[in-house]
């Protein structure tokens, strides 16, 4: 949560350290775990307050001002005194650590990733304890507001205010049962817009999925015959039907092996998703939380597919950042 001190949000101290400390808008990105966007939306802001440059561009490099000099020794005193007052915890000991961790996560992100992580989490922190929350309308609000801890989402959904890390990449494939005989053949095109469809929607807002808010995109549209209200009821829903549904390959890897179900190329391009996890830059120095990234990170880094079949952006006839503006259009955060 935001604390504000006049005009002056109180977060900024800190990006305002990172930039008179590093004097570079990329640096300062760097160390804060923000994208250089991010950091130069801080430093107009902080030009706002201040009314005055504070850095400004001098051959190669960046320079301070007279007025950023002055202010150098002033909010380092501010930020460490908030430190020593406010933030500093005990050293940090997973075997001994005694704290509630906040999650906010898809059913699939839960599914693929945090069922594994969360079970050797509990040999290596037994004192630890986990919150999983689902998905809700307005997640970068629960992260400012200090409701949760952590949001787990789509890289398209997090926002550029505070720092965030890529965890993985999937993508999609198509999932039907094993005895639909639209399945006997090689999905196509046409058979696959002919097929009746199970999708899933979420929140009061019935915000689609990413690749359901995809495939109405195309010039073709679907039959979407069942709206799921979460990814892991998918697939019971097209067991026993000549209904197919478009999943995750993680997870539909996991539910072929245990249901009788069989697993499909999807036959047009879509882009893969990229599953980011985002904390409040208010915690960027909390070890509990950043240790908890880090075995996410490592956990989905230790995931081996059983095909290899991420469909690459430039065959998609669309960029990444082409399809990151129009979905940002289509889902805004507040």
């Amino acid at each position: 949560m935001a604390m504000r001190f006049g005009r002056l949000d109180l977060n900024l101290l800190v990006a305002l350290d990172a930039l008179l400390t590093e004097r570079s808008v990329s640096l300062a990105a760097d160390r804060l775990c923000l994208s250089q966007s991010a950091t130069s939306s801080a430093l107009g802001r902080l030009r706002e307050y201040f009314g005055d440059e504070l850095l400004v561009v001098k051959g190669r490099s960046m320079i301070l001002t007279a007025r950023a000099e002055e202010l150098i020794e002033p909010v380092r005193a501010v930020l460490e005194q908030i430190r020593t007052t406010v933030s500093v915890a005990p050293p940090f000991d997973p075997a001994t650590a005694d704290r509630v961790v906040r999650i906010m996560a898809s059913d699939y992100s839960t599914e693929v990733l945090l069922t594994g992580v969360l079970a050797d989490l509990e040999k290596a922190a037994p004192n630890m304890r986990f919150e999983i929350q689902p998905m809700h309308d307005t997640p970068i609000e629960a992260i400012e507001r200090g409701y949760i801890d952590l949001l787990l989402t789509i890289d398209y959904a997090i926002s550029s205010d505070h720092p965030s890390q890529l965890l993985f990449e999937d993508d999609y494939v198509v999932v039907g049962d094993r005895n639909n005989p639209a399945l006997a053949a090689p999905m196509t095109r046409d058979l696959y817009f002919s097929l009746g469809h199970v999708t899933a929607r979420f929140g009061k807002a019935r915000v689609p999925a990413f690749e359901d808010w995809f495939v109405r995109r195309q010039k073709q549209q679907r039959r979407v015959e069942v709206v799921a209200p979460s990814f892991l009821s998918l697939p019971g829903l097209v067991v026993g039907t000549n209904r197919i549904a478009t999943m995750h390959r993680r997870m539909a890897e996991m539910v072929v092996r245990t249901q009788p179900l069989v697993m499909r190329e999807i036959p047009f391009a879509i882009p893969p998703i990229r599953e980011s996890i985002q904390w409040n830059i208010a915690n960027t120095n909390d070890r509990a939380l950043r240790w908890v990234v880090e075995k996410l990170a490592t956990a989905a880094a230790a995931y081996k597919s059983g095909t290899d079949n991420v469909v690459p952006l430039d065959k998609a006839d669309i960029s990444r950042s082409e399809i990151e503006v129009e979905y940002r259009m289509n889902h805004p955060q507040r």
